[in-house]
């Protein structure tokens, strides 16, 4: 094709050929030209290309001028004997299906604009062949969708070459069409085996990739009224699995699955984890299928445990899951670093919740408050304002731990029948222990703590204190709000004002230099 020059000059010249291939077969070669400069390594180029394939093949697709059903080979078609019509459209079907491919190379490209356009004419042609499908139906009612295309589409964003995630951000949006959900799911989940078949060692840029595909996939709460399909339908059936929303909960259950059984990196983890509870479990089909994932994620250790045990939490109390080690793993979590590491306060937060119950045993809550007051004797101020009502509220909660404050001559460390070393809480021998470290807290030398840990010398009111506010506290922030503090009347420290030089009182200066 000779070109203009400058991108100016490109659209003109693919203007000509898409107005001589849309208006007689006779130019259907030009269609060449036009792919030809899909190939371009200029970006402007290959923009103005983009946007000619997308009017080109979707009047294609509108004027049904594609081959439908199984495409046979192209040499076999031109070889053969049949009609001019059906060789065209043969030959016109295999250059559409190179245009799709190109385009899914495209979403790899160095440009965002590429990329973006490259989406946008896929999706485009996602649901225009939708609406003219390029397969004959196999009985009244059959449900069709162009899945390889889709699967390109969806093959192309999940790359383990590079990141992706402005690109899927744009993809959200036909993330509210239950049809393209739902395909989506199922494209995902061959997607990952495909990669993870193909690369021993996956790439950390596809396990990311494609956690920001399926975190943005998000299922209604109920079954709509009325279906939202991005490939318009003149009638909807109700054997469609598309339109029910128990199918859609299963391909998301099998989808979040397949991602979540392989080794992730320790960040993906974390998000993961992060949106398990709001987000994943209460959307799953059989939530209690996650349990091989949370224990797996348990056992790591630090932050991703404590969230691990957020999951089991939820398993247990509200899909009655069985899980024996789950206090004896969240008691294993205290440790002097608790009260330094940066997730303190949703560590805190979570224990208050899951420690909650009133119908826990008194052996298991001692163990809890005896284990935080040990750890207490070290821990910086700003910790001990939230720590000490914490464990306040767990004698509140239980009355039958309330011994462990009756104790007037308990035993002092050197003969305190508490284990620390113990990691089974019902071996610990809390109960039989006392909180002599509160009472060793009343000495401390900031007041406030010193009040804080005073609370136990008087009857522990019924309501809770709320340690919601505490959970964030820092050290600046004690310290500004102790600067803040209004003192007393100023305290006299000399009987006889100073006057004079060297500060002494007039009297004395006198006498000082006349006996000298």
């Amino acid at each position: 094709m000779e070109r203009e020059p400058g991108a100016a000059g490109v659209r003109r010249a693919l203007g000509r050929r898409l107005e001589a291939v849309l208006a007689s077969r006779s130019e259907a070669n030009a269609v060449f030209d036009i792919l030809a400069v899909l190939q371009s390594e200029d970006q402007e180029e290959i923009q103005e290309a983009v946007r000619t394939c997308s009017r080109l093949f979707g009047a294609l697709l509108e004027r049904g001028e594609l081959f439908v059903g199984q495409l046979p080979s192209e040499e076999m078609v031109m070889t053969g004997s049949r009609g001019a019509t059906r060789k065209y459209k043969v030959w016109m079907r295999h250059r559409y299906h190179s245009c799709g491919n190109r385009l899914g190379e495209l979403l790899g490209h160095p440009s965002f604009q590429v990329k973006e356009l490259a989406l946008s004419a896929l999706m485009k042609f996602v649901q225009l062949e939708g609406a003219h499908p390029l397969e004959k139906p196999k009985w009244e009612g059959n449900y069709l969708f162009p899945r390889e295309l889709f699967k390109l589409v969806v093959g192309g964003l999940l790359s383990p070459e590079e990141d992706q995630s402005l690109l899927l951000s744009q993809f959200r949006e036909y993330l509210d069409y239950d049809d393209t959900r739902y395909h989506t799911m199922q494209a995902a989940v061959e997607a990952v085996a495909r990669v993870t078949g193909q690369h021993p060692e996956v790439p950390p840029a596809f396990w990311n990739n494609t956690f920001t595909l399926l975190s943005a996939v998000s299922l209604p709460r109920q079954e709509p009224s009325v279906s939202s399909f991005y490939v318009k339908r003149t009638e909807l059936w109700d054997t469609w699995k598309v339109a029910h929303l128990k199918e859609h909960r299963k391909a998301f259950q099998t989808m979040w699955l397949s991602f979540l059984k392989h080794k992730l990196p320790l960040s993906l983890y974390k998000k993961v984890l992060l949106i398990a509870h709001d987000t994943i479990l209460p959307q799953l089909a059989q939530p209690t299928l996650m349990i091989d994932f949370l224990t797996r994620a348990c056992d790591l250790g630090g932050a991703l445990s404590l969230l691990a045990l957020n999951g089991l939490f939820i398993l247990i109390h509200k899909h009655n899951l069985e899980y024996p080690d789950f206090y004896r793993k969240l008691y294993g979590l205290l440790d002097p670093s608790v009260f330094h590491v940066k997730y303190r306060a949703r560590f805190f937060h979570l224990a208050d919740l899951f420690l909650s119950s009133s119908h826990l045993p008194a052996y298991l809550v001692a163990a809890f408050a005896k284990r935080l007051a040990r750890l207490a004797l070290t821990a910086p101020p700003e910790a001990l304002l939230m720590v000490l009502p914490f464990i306040c509220n767990l004698l509140r909660r239980h009355p039958a731990c309330r011994v462990l404050v009756h104790r007037p001559h308990g035993p002092e460390l050197d003969a305190d029948p508490y284990d620390p070393g113990e990691k089974d809480p019902a071996q610990s021998r809390a109960l039989e222990s006392s909180l002599w470290e509160l009472q060793a807290l009343q000495r401390h030398y900031h007041p406030e703590v010193s009040k804080a840990a005073s609370v136990i010398n008087q009857a522990l009111s019924v309501p809770e204190v709320s340690i919601a506010p505490l959970l964030e506290l820092t050290a600046y922030e004690i310290f500004e709000r102790d600067l803040k503090k209004k003192g007393s009347e100023p305290v006299p420290l000399e009987f006889i004002p100073a006057q004079g030089l060297l500060g002494l009182p007039g009297d004395l200066c006198a006498q000082h230099f006349t006996l000298s």
